[in-house]
């Protein structure tokens, strides 16, 4: 064999070599991540409700409507509330309702935040256990994210992973990992995390940082070593082979 036979290949070794290590980082790279399934901004709801049956007789708020902690959503006649207060059973004045002399009982908000949703109306009947409205907190945004991971996958999920928010303007935000709960279904992990950001604020990401906004989500996953990805796809084809 000539120096020059050598030397081509040698240099077919060194670009075999190459070419193999790169596609080994960038299955490495591929494997150390997963995209959501489906991702969107959330906030953290109060049920606003009542125990005890009644009439809507006034309705201060509708959905979008602002509200402070304190203020007036409904006013029901409810004469099993008012009974009961009444004899002592039930407090008359609570953070969330005060029972008048008139025989009407008022539901005000516990927090501050927007009305997300109304299911009693004025005018309207209302049973025992029912919810009168929903009340997004202020400041309380979150992205509720769901995965689809291999049982090994699901494993290398840590406390306080990092998480890649990608905004519909195609703008970037990074969270972490705040809950991870999970179900099995046919071999994988259907997964769903709660991701939380200093940088989810009300009216930030030109208006986009608000409850319902769709986005996508990337887990960052732990790193397990260079030829992991090539070392489970290994394991995996050898599984699917039967040895």
């Amino acid at each position: 064999m000539t120096w020059t036979n050598r030397l081509k290949l040698t240099l077919g070794l060194v670009v075999v070599l190459a070419i193999v290590a790169v596609a080994t980082l960038l299955s490495t790279q591929r494997q150390a991540q997963a995209v959501s399934t489906s991702a969107t901004v959330q906030a953290q709801e109060y049920a606003v409700g009542t125990d005890y049956s009644g009439t809507v007789v006034e309705q201060f708020v509708v959905v979008g409507d602002v509200v402070a902690s304190g203020d007036a959503l409904f006013r029901v006649q409810s004469p099993s509330l008012v009974q009961e207060a009444g004899r002592g059973l039930v407090a008359v004045d609570t953070a969330s309702y005060q029972v008048a002399s008139d025989g009407t009982v008022t539901f005000t908000s516990t927090v501050d935040g927007t009305v997300a949703d109304v299911t009693a109306e004025e005018g309207t009947f209302v049973a025992g256990g029912s919810q009168l409205a929903t009340i997004a907190q202020d400041d309380s945004l979150s992205v509720q994210a769901d995965f689809l991971l291999s049982p090994r996958d699901y494993e290398r999920i840590e406390d306080g992973a990092e998480v890649d928010l990608l905004l519909p303007d195609q703008e970037s935000v990074r969270g972490t990992v705040d809950t991870v709960a999970v179900t099995t279904k046919e071999g994988q992990a259907e997964t769903s995390i709660r991701v939380v950001s200093p940088e989810l604020m009300e009216g930030t990401w030109n208006g986009l940082a608000a409850p319902g906004t769709p986005i996508e989500a990337t887990l960052h996953l732990r790193g397990d070593g260079i030829l992991a990805g090539a070392v489970d796809e290994g394991r995996q084809f050898l599984r699917q082979i039967g040895l």
